[in-house]
């Protein structure tokens, strides 16, 4: 399995693979985040994101879902000034090429 890529497995044996964004602690909240995507697209067709506490330590802990309205807004300013700089760079043509 690539570095930045995990499986999870769902309720019907089902297994996902899933690409991890990014990983991020939070001195607020005193946990660690992690965001990921299967790279599925919702309704509207933008891919779907998904963010949970996980704890970097133990490898094969479980992921937790995030529980509290101020965590999820932590999240989306994240990915929301992630997405700004992602846009900045594609239009200034900066952004690093996929295997560069």
């Amino acid at each position: 399995m690539e570095k930045n890529k995990f499986i999870l497995t769902d309720e019907n044996g089902k297994e996902t693979v899933y690409d991890v964004l990014f990983t991020f602690d939070s001195e607020e909240t005193g946990k660690s985040y992690i965001a990921y995507t299967d790279n599925s697209k919702d309704a509207t067709g933008n891919i779907q994101v998904f963010a949970s506490i996980y704890h970097p330590e133990n490898e094969n802990s479980k992921l937790e879902p995030i529980t509290t309205e101020k965590e999820w807004k932590v999240i989306e300013t994240i990915l929301e000034t992630i997405q700004e700089e992602v846009k900045k760079q594609m239009e200034e043509g900066t952004l690093p090429q996929e295997g560069q």
